[in-house]
């Protein structure tokens, strides 16, 4: 079946931020930083910092509407930005780190209007919500240098993201955490011990270390999708290993210095929960092996990714 291709096009900041939440997802074909909305053409990055051209610093997605619907998107949109500050965003100040969704056509505009609205209505946020909702425009690659800079820069991208409050306000705003009194009543002692002590499991004793099943790894806390059997493979080591995972930017990982090692630690951002680790000798392109609890996870058949709510990642698989 041929791929479906749409245009997405959102403000929300500096645009280093905005790349990673949508890159690497089913469904997502492209994603590129720019500048829009503005009347200079051609504009640099030192223009549109400057104020001086109306340009929004902005991404534009091109994604498969089959895998990954518009009304995902925008909800992975709201979740990256403070919708309430018309100034600019966190640290980053100006006409050029506003936000806006700009429509590509009417479904857009109606789908975007009532995500608005519907957020507005929540109650999420005390002060009004003031993303603009526009009609897009001409849209201009920004430099090389800026895109994909998460990838080309990853530790100045988690120094910046973290320093500019942007981290911070979407760990505070954003993530729906549940009471130490609910997780320990939803887990089972092994799964608390795994994902809030950092345990780790027994080799070669666990759910799913050779589980050979078509499906993915969800997080068990929150859902989030973690993981596919299309990335896993037998390690040796006796627990759930894989190459890559589904969302690179649901990982965060670090220094894990316990049991005198040095080891790297892979948790969830979502749920702050310890998933593994994540080691250099993997047979994949970039040699990554995350070694993961099955504790710390939730799988889902391939025939029930439908009926669970993961729909967009079924094509995956046929």
């Amino acid at each position: 079946m041929p791929e479906h291709r749409e245009v997405a096009t959102f403000a929300g900041g500096c645009f280093w931020c905005m790349v990673q939440p949508f890159d690497e997802q089913p469904g997502i074909l492209k994603v590129v930083s720019g500048y829009t909305g503005g009347h200079k053409e051609n504009p640099t990055y030192e223009e549109v910092c400057s104020d001086t051209t109306g340009h929004y610093e902005a991404v534009q997605i091109t994604f498969d509407p089959d895998v990954y619907q518009y009304e995902k998107l925008l909800e992975t949109f709201w979740q990256q930005i403070d919708p309430t500050d018309p100034g600019g965003q966190f640290n980053d100040r100006g006409l050029s780190y506003r936000t806006a969704i700009f429509y590509h056509n009417e479904q857009q505009r109606k789908m975007a209007e009532e995500s608005k609205a519907k957020l507005a209505a929540s109650g999420k946020f005390k002060k009004p919500i003031v993303t603009e909702i526009l009609p897009a425009t001409a849209f201009y690659e920004a430099e090389e240098k800026h895109q994909d800079y998460y990838k080309k820069n990853s530790f100045h991208y988690n120094l910046y993201k973290e320093g500019s409050g942007r981290a911070r306000f979407i760990r505070e705003n954003w993530k729906q955490l549940k009471s130490e009194a609910e997780l320990r009543e939803m887990l089972t002692p092994l799964q608390y011990e795994v994902t809030r002590n950092n345990a780790t499991e027994r080799q070669f004793d666990n759910e799913y270390w050779n589980n050979e099943e078509e499906g993915i790894y969800v997080d068990i806390i929150s859902g989030e999708p973690l993981f596919s059997s299309l990335d896993k493979y037998d390690a040796g080591c006796g627990w759930p290993s894989f190459t890559k995972p589904l969302r690179r930017s649901e990982l965060e990982e670090k220094l894990d210095t316990s049991y005198g090692m040095r080891r790297i630690e892979v948790r969830s951002k979502t749920s702050d929960s310890h998933l593994g680790h994540v080691f250099d000798d993997g047979p994949g392109p970039d040699h990554s092996r995350y070694c993961i609890n099955s504790a710390a996870m939730r799988f889902i058949p391939k025939d029930r990714l439908e009926e669970e709510g993961y729909g967009q990642f079924a094509k995956l698989f046929y």
